[in-house]
């Protein structure tokens, strides 16, 4: 069995074998071509195929080429110097305003003025701006002034002005001389005498009282205090004004000729 099988095997591959080869086409048994000219036109650029075990192709020479021929030399002239302008100058920038104007002394007449009852704060605040005038150190001063306490001989608080006159005329009956009073508190009234000092009133109020005024008192009219005054020994019209519209350094003061 095993030996026919061998033998079937053996014509088998011996018919395919002359069937492939053409050997039985006369018998009509050709094989049939199988093409496919279409993948052929796809091919990309099949010369750059090389065969590793085939024959290699001759390689033609390789000629260079000519390198070309160097350009002529071109002779660029430098362009002429364009006239010279001179630019502009430009202005120096302005310094920026300040809030007070240096303010010049001129060639006018000048006098002795002066101004009191500052505080040690409003002093200071003055003395910067007279600086900023543009006013020397040696053009001003400050002097502390010390103002005792101040006491009377008081007659009043009255109602009204008719009650003040009335008083007026029994005081002149009595050949007593007075002053009116307008201070905060004490107006309006009399002060039959002004004294430094309390004691010093309280002894005058006695010898008012023996005169025959039986409706006076002693009364504080003004209180110990502490102030600053400004002296300008020599300032002209234009420094005074200037000096007087300060606004808030003045504190609503104003220059007096010195004394």
């Amino acid at each position: 069995m095993l030996k026919w099988a061998i033998w079937l095997l053996v014509l088998g591959n011996a018919g395919y074998f002359a069937w492939s080869q053409g050997y039985l086409d006369t018998l009509g048994l050709k094989p049939v071509e199988q093409r496919e000219p279409q993948r052929m036109a796809q091919q990309v650029r099949p010369e750059t195929l090389r065969l590793l075990n085939g024959p290699r192709p001759e390689t033609a020479p390789v000629v260079s080429a000519p390198a070309p021929e160097a350009p002529a030399a071109v002779v660029v002239e430098p362009p002429l110097p364009a006239p010279s302008v001179s630019e502009p100058v430009a202005p120096a920038p302005a310094p920026p305003p300040s809030s007070t104007v240096a303010v010049a002394a001129g060639s006018g007449p000048r006098a002795c003025w002066q101004a009191g009852g500052f505080s040690n704060d409003q002093a200071e605040l003055l003395r910067a701006e007279l600086a900023l005038l543009g006013l020397p150190a040696s053009g001003f001063s400050f002097t502390e002034v010390r103002s005792g306490g101040r006491w009377i001989v008081y007659m009043g608080r009255y109602d009204n002005q008719q009650q003040v006159d009335r008083k007026k005329d029994e005081l002149r009956a009595l050949g007593v001389s007075f002053r009116e009073i307008n201070a905060p508190g004490l107006a309006p009234g009399l002060a039959l005498g002004t004294y430094s000092t309390e004691a010093a009133a309280q002894q005058a109020l006695q010898q008012a009282e023996r005169g025959g005024i039986r409706t006076a008192k002693v009364a504080q009219e003004r209180a110990e205090s502490q102030s600053v005054t400004v002296r300008l020994p020599a300032i002209t019209d234009t420094q005074r004004a200037a000096i007087d519209g300060l606004g808030e350094a003045m504190a609503g003061k104003r220059l007096q000729r010195c004394g």
